[in-house]
């Protein structure tokens, strides 16, 4: 820890506050380092699943 950080901030914090709410509103998903070179960002990955879903079959509902 830095010593910048007060010790009474620290300690004064509640494990776990948010996790319910980013549980319920968040999809993250992390890509390994070489994808990330392919897919950029998030319109290029939904554009690549789009297509995989459309070539597959795959019911997007």
């Amino acid at each position: 820890m830095r010593s910048e950080y007060p010790a009474n901030l620290i300690k004064s914090g509640v494990r776990g506050k948010y996790v319910s709410r980013y549980r319920e509103g968040t999809n993250v998903v992390v890509i390994d380092p070489d994808l990330h070179k392919i897919f950029p960002d998030s319109e290029s990955v939904n554009r690549a699943l789009r297509q995989y879903a459309e070539e597959h079959q795959i019911s997007q509902t």
